[in-house]
């Protein structure tokens, strides 16, 4: 598996030798230089730009834990006390990653005591040393930061673009760093160095997250583009985690975006969201939602007329053309289809959803805020038009969120009881996947016999339920199970096996009861005498019949 290698500059590389040097004696350099030939460096990882650790094998495995800025901090699991052969194998491994000159490392006692001519114009010498390296290094982030500072006093009238310009000077330090939840409150923490005015806070913390956001979903290459893909889960668990905060943020930051003299900061951020969403190569589309939110939370609400959707979806088709190859055509049908969905144009908004489902399967969570838009808006018509149309796109196999989807349809039947048989039969189409939810729900609206039919025509048994589960229709409608029961025990009948018989004979208990409970005692006799004689022949049911006192 490729590991990240980060960059690693002369002075850095100068540092490393020169640590070499002062940390290792010459016995130590020439064994860890025998362990790398032999390969023992079994395993590396750089998991931030300056850390480097390492699995070596020697009398057994050892851990190695290196810090390139203060190696005094470095150690090695191994019995040694001090800098020892396995760390200097790895730093070799380390070198050779960076295509450096391994055998400077192991010559770096000799290179280090080396002096420039003591004739002719000076030279610079071939090594640093660690303090100057320091040195330099605390003048240029003391220069960074004065530089920020200086940028920062003018945050209330740059644009959003020089917002983000900004927060890429911010975490700089970081461009190497792994992309995780360490990764996130870094720059987050880098960032908030930065005290914008209250005024704007909200709508700079918005930004500064989706900064973030597009900096942890696209994964560092190295030189050949091979993304690191193994890298992926732990940067999609990040954003997710993150995903909440920003969409928090866009609901604090209604007000604000409402107010006149912000009206160029909410433009901006939406042109930022189109070009991040409509480029998005990621399968979670986290920028989609973003977008969506600003629609719903900051733009909608406050105009009165189809312009805005009408122009917004002329830039999607401007951005697009910009984007050529790489753009997800996937996010653009979805926008557009929101767009139309503002507009009213409802085939059209189906027409794109159709298509976009043929790339791949539609985010449960994007097509519940379609719904909840009609919902909030009230349009009942419009929205059970919606449940019935959107119902086929539902990804059924894995999606969990088919409650939700039930909860639209109780909204709308609340407010138009004539689409209840609609209802219905929409949930009869999703059958099998809704089947959990579609007999709860007929169970709690009371449609016993509908149930009933469900499960004589899915050839279901008394036995699959718990005695708690039936007890709603015996109480409310018991001669709906007359056939639920005597078609089991026909069923365990014909097994004609002991364990059958039983089977059977429990079922006629329960049976009784319910003949008794409807006050049609005799019927049940008639029955049972009619049941023995149609079975005489099998002898071993009517012994567990007499057995369960059914027959003397």
């Amino acid at each position: 598996m490729m590991i990240p290698t980060y960059d690693l500059d002369d002075d850095q590389w100068n540092m490393l030798v020169q640590d070499a040097a002062d940390n290792f004696d010459d016995v130590t350099l020439n064994r860890g230089f025998q362990y790398y030939k032999q390969g023992r460096v079994l395993k590396l990882t750089i998991p931030s730009p300056r850390y480097v650790n390492a699995v070596v094998e020697g009398s057994e495995r050892y851990q190695v834990e290196i810090n390139l800025d203060f190696f005094s901090l470095s150690h090695c699991a191994c019995p040694v006390s001090g800098n020892c052969k396995h760390m200097f194998a790895a730093l070799l491994k380390y070198a050779d990653l960076h295509n450096r000159s391994v055998h400077m490392l192991v010559n770096a006692k000799t290179i280090a005591q080396s002096k420039p001519p003591v004739t002719g114009k000076p030279t610079k010498p071939s090594i640093m040393s660690y303090g100057q390296a320091k040195q330099i290094a605390a003048k240029k982030a003391a220069e960074s930061e004065a530089l920020l500072k200086e940028q920062a006093q003018h945050i209330a009238t740059m644009s959003i673009p020089e917002w983000h310009e900004l927060f890429e000077v911010c975490i700089s330090p970081l461009t190497q760093s792994s992309r995780n939840a360490q990764f996130v409150e870094d720059a987050m923490n880098s960032i908030a160095r930065i005290k914008p005015p209250e005024a704007i806070d909200l709508l700079f913390t918005m930004h500064a997250r989706l900064f973030v956001l597009s900096k942890l979903t696209k994964l560092p290459q190295d030189q050949s583009g091979y993304l690191y893909s193994y890298l992926a889960y732990h940067a999609h668990h990040a954003a997710s985690d993150l995903q909440d905060a920003i969409w928090q943020s866009i609901i604090d930051a209604t007000a604000l975006a409402a107010e006149p003299h912000n009206d160029t900061l909410v433009g901006q951020t939406l042109t930022y969201l189109r070009k991040e969403m409509l480029g998005e190569a990621n399968e979670n589309h986290y920028f989609l939602f973003h977008y969506l939110g600003i629609w719903c939370y900051w733009i909608y609400p406050n105009i009165d007329n189809g312009i805005p959707y009408s122009k917004e979806l002329q830039l999607l088709e401007a951005v697009a053309g910009e984007l050529g190859s790489s753009l997800s055509p996937f996010a653009l049908a979805l926008a557009q289809a929101g767009m139309h969905l503002y507009l009213t144009n409802d085939s059209e908004a189906w027409k794109l959803l159709d298509a976009a489902k043929k790339m791949s399967d539609l985010p449960s969570d994007y097509l519940f805020h379609l719904l909840d838009y009609l919902s909030q808006t009230e349009q009942w018509s419009r929205l059970r038009a919606w449940l019935i149309e959107i119902a086929p796109l539902l990804s059924m196999k894995r999606n969990n969120k088919i409650h939700l989807y039930s909860d639209y349809w109780d909204l709308t039947v609340h407010h138009l009881p004539e689409a209840e048989q609609q209802m219905w039969d929409t949930f009869s189409s999703l059958l099998p996947y809704s089947r959990t939810l579609y007999e709860d729900k007929l169970l709690a609206n009371g449609r016993w016999e509908r149930w009933m039919d469900f499960q004589l025509s899915s050839d279901c048994d008394p036995r699959d339920f718990r005695v708690t589960e039936l007890q709603p229709l015996e109480k409310n409608a018991p001669e709906l199970l007359l056939p639920f029961y005597h078609q089991a025990v026909e069923r365990c009948v014909l097994v004609k096996n002991r364990d059958g018989y039983k089977a059977a004979v429990k079922l006629l208990k329960r049976l009784a009861k319910l003949y008794k409970k409807m006050k049609q005692e005799s019927r049940w006799e008639l029955f049972l005498t009619s049941f023995a004689s149609r079975n005489s022949r099998l002898r071993a049911l009517q012994e567990e019949l007499r057995k369960g006192k059914l027959l003397e």
